[in-house]
């Protein structure tokens, strides 16, 4: 692979300029399907990119008793891990530009990082509030992982390896195994809504109670580069729970050869994903705010155990049928 293609991958697709314009989309499907869930008019199509060039042209305000290193370098932290991400998922064809064995992992690992940066801001910016919503952001962490990556490895037992677009090419082109796997799929759903920290699981943002909590001292560029991480966070969050559990770019891929089938299969994937999201929106819309300590419960009372349960299911239906693939 070349130096000029190595670039193009990273910068434009399926990387950078792709995922954060694909994050824009994604934004104002969110805010718009939100409002009309409320009876509200919702914002235009221009308003995500209006939102993120205005903050850009604000200063940064660095408090005077905040580590000034590790808070400004936090933001570009968390991005940089989730635009990361995006390179292991399969976006155009059924196999991702950079796979390897074991991919899996790494994407799970880097989807973690906006976490970690959360933290890290919030906690040396000096802010007593922020420093209440790191608190709350890792304890949630630390609820979600696990049964988010508890439903992950459903789809990896089911097809024997941990490279996301090898699961994807067996699950896709079988699909009577997918049903098998709604239990995982809803939990994976719910995870993401928790390491988005959206309502029920916003907790660690609470503006009600911590004046956004984490977010609280940053402001201009900085800001603007969080919202981003999350916004990405969210489309790459969809397109991992596409490509494991609803087929990825099947069976519009199969359809035509080269790049006609590569071109309909894109567009599965994207519609899938935007579908992925406004379930998402759906939830959020429907249901309020849990304390810390509910949230806490919430994933290990019950979605701990569905995705053990799930992970018991897929190698009962392997130990009767033999190896489906």
């Amino acid at each position: 692979m070349s130096v000029a293609a190595n670039v193009f991958y990273l910068l434009i697709f399926p990387g950078a300029l792709f995922i954060v314009t694909f994050a824009f989309a994604a934004q104002y499907v969110d805010r718009k399907l939100y409002a009309k869930l409320q009876n509200r008019v919702g914002p235009p199509p221009i308003q995500p990119v209006a939102d993120f060039l205005k903050l850009l042209s604000k200063q940064s305000v660095v408090p005077d008793n905040a580590r000034r290193e590790i808070f400004a370098w936090a933001p570009l932290f968390g991005l940089a891990g989730v635009l990361t991400a995006a390179l292991y998922l399969p976006i155009w064809g059924d196999e991702a530009v950079f796979a390897f064995q074991g991919d899996l992992v790494v994407v799970l690992f880097l989807l973690a990082l906006p976490s970690f940066a959360l933290f890290f801001g919030g906690w040396y910016s000096g802010n007593p509030f922020s420093r209440v919503g790191t608190l709350r952001t890792l304890t949630q962490l630390f609820g979600y992982e696990v049964p988010f990556f508890l439903a992950c490895l459903a789809p990896a037992l089911a097809t024997g390896t941990w490279e996301t677009s090898a699961i994807l090419q067996e699950l896709g082109t079988e699909p009577w195994y997918l049903p098998l796997l709604v239990i995982a799929f809803v939990v994976s759903l719910l995870s993401l809504l928790a390491k988005l920290e959206r309502v029920p699981f916003d907790a660690p943002e609470a503006e009600t109670e911590l004046a956004s909590g984490t977010l609280a001292e940053y402001s201009g560029r900085k800001l603007a580069l969080l919202k981003l991480t999350k916004d990405v966070e969210l489309v790459v969050g969809a397109l991992l729970v596409v490509t494991l559990f609803l087929g990825g770019p099947y069976p519009l891929h199969g359809l035509a050869d080269g790049i006609a089938g590569d071109a309909l299969g894109f567009v599965a994937v994207l519609i899938k994903a935007l579908v992925v999201i406004m379930l998402l929106t759906v939830v959020r819309s429907v249901v309020a705010r849990l304390r810390i300590e509910q949230t806490f419960a919430v994933f290990y009372r019950w979605l701990v155990g569905a995705a053990i349960a799930q992970a018991a299911l897929v190698l009962a239906v392997a130990a009767v049928v033999g190896n489906p693939f």
